[in-house]
């Protein structure tokens, strides 16, 4: 037997004798002595009680305990042996031993002459929360399994039982020795037996001994918990502990993947055939006969048995998922008309009749496009709305739920003595009406209504977050089209020529208005958290291969089934058009025709553009998440993304010069970043989904206002694909020049400069783009690429970024070098001299702003010894130039 006999103790009494109702024995035992008559009569002949706390030897050494017990206001006393106190067993008095070690001499003496006996944690617990010290019949070490009531079974060993036994009662849990909804957990050491079968049913968590073991060693942690969801779930029974597994009927990748869950969930597999095995996994649609003889202890079940079993986290019952062979012709022919009068007629009967049900569907044409592969479920694309010609849903043949999962309708269609073209579409577009509908509710009932359901077995699957997120505003949707197929309905039932279709589409128009748009635009974040969950979460990955396997489903996936949405309405914008060409002219529904259909554009027009709204958001959010400390102010509702750009800098104006630089472009503000030198750790999102470390450091975020004029490079055999910005910022009376290289060569030169352009000119209001464009030659502002990606440019980079740090460290007043040319050109600017006037001549009239920085040398032409000159000399050389 898997359970547990009832063992017995020298004194004999039962070790798992059910101590809750020890407990309350004891209870009602004390209410009868202290209640006997009224309140007065126990005042007076009752005597008053004094608790005394006795603190054995290491015990009465810890302050902490000394200050626990001043806070309850209860007296103490210390000493080193029993032997000292002299009347502990006083009625006036009762005594309490505090223990720290329970498995000494002092404490085997203090249990064996039924002394009340408690452990430091409980006095600090008690002193933490400001309650009494409890009363309890057994001695009780810290509180970190109260109010837990715990069945054992399958344990064959009586010394390792009364071990766990004793612990369990050491952190005040409660021990049944029969299995009932009271129990909350049952400790086992098999996954046979009754009790292990009504835990599953239960949904009651299923712990190793391990736990209990574990939980010991935390006893003198004050808050603590051994039902704590994170600590509990490291010691669960796996599903297929004591299982050996084996594959038949799956193909190769399907086997690997049940072979690897079945060793995360704590089972092994082995060939098929092997002797050893205890499951054979059978895929039912495949396999019709098993290639050899079954052992009469081997359990042959469906898939179903093996994915149920991960999602419940408990080994299922087998009796519900058995593998039954398949009869063959010959034997289904050879039944004869008095087996069906036998006891088993019925249910003879019942599978004759679905077997020819079965035969019915095959013969039929499938509603269900073929099954895509699996690789093709992550590749759907939702495309624009407004090509309603690629998403045709004109016809039952491509309808949207299988036969077996079509709701009958109350009334049936009725069918007119002349069946007339706008009949027809009239038809088609109820039809598949009926059968969105039918498969909108399918995603809610299988799908959302189990993920959404309290009390799951096993703990909830998804979290409400990503529940969320999946199906969005499927709930809305559905209440909107099921009032529309309604009216449809009632509109076919009801059928005339003049009967307005149009009416209901413009009825129901804003309710689409409001539904669609909140699905749609996160319809690629609801299939990417599909994709993630059932990567992360085996739970999950079994519910979806359980429900996606139903006739229901018509062999789709979840991705597959929501995409439904996305191309309903360009569906039936095609079948109002076709319904709008099959009308008389003189009939009033061709008008309401046509406004319905435009309502329909506008819906999609205003969901298109919402999607585009959301994606620019969401591109801004991975701007920011990527640049560590991006402005706040970059996130704004009418910003949006136009065009990223990865360069090299040129000058030493924003960081050094042969450093990578991205520049993103918005539409009125341009930022500019560096690559970090050190990568930070990732960005945990409050949902718990890791984004990758910020890469970029944030430079400068320049609105587009301050782009004074955009300077074209020519290209030369010393310059390749370099552009310059001449800016001025709002606390600067001098332009700057910002000179960088294209490092990617999409986009061309030239079409991002017209881009950049284009976006300056609308943000400074001014009609003339093509004029913010000057093309200038290299030489004229000394800018040089060649030596870019040389090797001693990339050591004089090194030297020159060592050198800066060394002369930062030994520095005390540590002033920036672009603070000192601020304030020595605003002196020279106070004092009249003009920094620019003698530089007019490299750019001509059209670059005077750029030529306050003409006379500054590049540094691509500092020779490699003049980069260890000291910093105050390469200051002093720069000031010379710049007055």
């Amino acid at each position: 037997m898997a359970d547990n006999s009832t063992l017995m103790s020298e004194t004999g009494k039962s070790l798992l004798a059910d101590s809750s109702v020890l407990d309350s024995k004891i209870i009602e035992n004390s209410k009868e002595n202290i209640f006997p008559g009224s309140i007065s009569d126990v005042e007076e002949e009752m005597p008053q009680v004094e608790t005394r706390v006795v603190l054995v030897q290491e015990a009465g050494k810890r302050e902490e305990l000394l200050k626990a017990l001043e806070e309850i206001k209860l007296p103490y006393i210390k000493m080193d042996t029993i032997e000292e106190l002299g009347d502990s067993d006083s009625p006036e008095l009762e005594t309490v031993f505090v223990v720290t070690d329970f498995q000494d001499s002092i404490f085997n003496n203090l249990y064996k002459a039924d002394c009340r006996v408690i452990g430091p944690p409980v006095v600090l617990h008690c002193a933490q929360k400001g309650e009494p010290l409890p009363f309890s019949c057994r001695p009780l070490y810290c509180a970190s399994m109260l109010n837990l009531v715990l069945c054992f079974t399958g344990f064959r060993k009586k010394d390792e039982l009364v071990k766990l036994v004793t612990l369990v009662h050491h952190m005040g849990g409660i021990i049944r020795r029969d299995f009932s909804s009271k129990v909350t957990h049952l400790v086992a050491n098999s996954t046979q037996g009754d009790k292990f079968r009504i835990a599953v049913s239960l949904g009651t968590p299923i712990m190793k001994a391990e736990w209990i073991y574990k939980a010991w060693e935390k006893r003198n942690e004050i808050d603590f918990c051994a039902a704590d969801d994170d600590f509990r779930n490291q010691f669960k029974v796996p599903p297929f502990k004591d299982c050996m597994l084996s594959f038949l009927g799956f193909s190769d990748e399907e086997k690997a993947s049940m072979e690897e869950m079945t060793e995360m969930q704590g089972g092994h597999y082995l060939p098929v055939g092997d002797e050893r095995c205890t499951h054979l996994v059978v895929e039912e649609n495949t396999v019709k006969d098993l290639p050899f003889e079954p052992l009469k202890k081997l359990y042959v079940v469906k898939q179903e048995w093996f994915w149920g079993s991960i999602q419940m986290d408990a080994r299922a019952g087998e009796s519900m998922y058995l593998f039954e062979k398949s009869e063959s012709p010959g034997l289904k022919k050879s039944v004869s008309l008095l087996s069906l009068n036998t006891p088993n007629s019925n249910r003879k009967r019942r599978r004759l009749k679905e077997t020819l049900a079965q035969l019915t569907r095959e013969t039929d044409m499938s509603p269900f496009p073929p099954r895509k592969r699996p690789s093709a479920e992550h590749s759907l694309s939702i495309g624009s709305l407004l090509d309603i010609s690629n998403t045709p849903e004109s016809s039952t043949t491509n309808g949207e739920t299988p036969k077996s999962c079509a709701r009958p309708s109350k009334n049936s269609t009725p069918l007119p003595p002349k069946q007339s073209a706008r009949w027809q579409v009239a038809k088609e577009l109820y039809q598949t009406e009926s059968n969105y509908v039918d498969i909108l509710t399918t995603v809610i009932q299988l799908f959302q209504v189990p993920l959404e359901k309290e009390g799951q077995l096993g703990g909830p699957i998804l979290a409400q977050e990503e529940i969320k997120t999946i199906f969005g505003s499927i709930p809305d949707i559905l209440d909107v089209h099921t009032k529309i197929k309604e009216d449809l309905e009632d509109l076919m039932m009801n059928w005339t020529e003049s009967r307005s279709i149009g009416d209901i589409i413009l009825k129901y128009s804003k309710d689409l208005l409001k539904t669609y748009p909140p699905f749609v635009n996160f319809f690629e974040m609801s299939k990417e958290t599909i994709t993630r969950c059932e990567k992360q979460k085996p739970r999950f990955h079994a519910f979806l291969k359980i429900n996606q396997a139903k006739p229901e489903c018509g062999r789709q996936s979840l991705a597959e089934l929501l995409i439904r949405p996305v191309q309903r309405l360009p569906s039936v914008a095609l079948l109002l058009n076709d319904l709008k060409k099959h009308t008389a002219e003189e009939n009033p529904d061709k008008v309401t025709l046509e406004r319905a259909i435009e309502s329909l554009k506008e819906v999609m027009t205003h969901i298109n553009e919402d999607k585009r709204k959301t994606e620019a958001q969401r591109q801004i959010f991975d701007v920011v998440y990527e640049v560590d400390g991006c402005p706040a102010n970059l996130l704004s509702s009418h910003r949006s993304l136009v065009q990223r750009l990865e360069t090299v800098a040129l000058s030493d104006d924003l960081c050094d010069r042969g450093e990578q630089v991205t520049l993103f472009l918005f539409n009125d503000c341009l930022e500019i970043a560096r690559k970090r030198h050190k990568v930070i750790g990732a960005f945990k999102s409050p949902h718990g989904h890791n984004r990758p470390p910020a890469c970029l450091k944030h430079v400068v975020l320049m609105p587009l206002s301050q782009i004074k004029k955009v300077l074209d490079i020519r290209e030369t055999e010393d310059c390749h694909k370099a552009f310059a910005l001449v800016v001025r910022p709002p606390t600067e009376q001098n332009n700057k020049l910002l000179s960088f290289q294209m490092t990617a060569e999409e986009p061309p030169k030239e079409d991002w400069l017209k881009t950049l352009c284009r976006h300056v000119a609308n943000t400074i209001c001014k009609a003339d783009a093509e004029n913010l464009i000057y093309t200038v030659d290299p030489d004229s502002i000394e800018v040089n690429t060649k030596d870019m990606d040389s090797t001693l440019s990339r050591a004089s980079r090194a030297i020159k970024k060592t050198s800066k740090k060394v002369t930062r460290a030994f520095s005390f007043t540590k002033t920036p070098k672009r603070a000192l040319r601020r304030a020595l050109m605003t002196h020279s600017t106070t004092e009249g001299r003009s920094p620019c006037s003698a530089n007019e001549s490299y750019i001509g009239n059209r670059l005077t702003s750029t030529s306050s920085l003409a006379g500054v040398p590049s540094p691509s032409l500092v020779s490699l010894p003049s980069v260890f000159e000291k910093r105050s000399h390469t200051l002093s050389r720069s000031t010379t130039h710049l007055i």
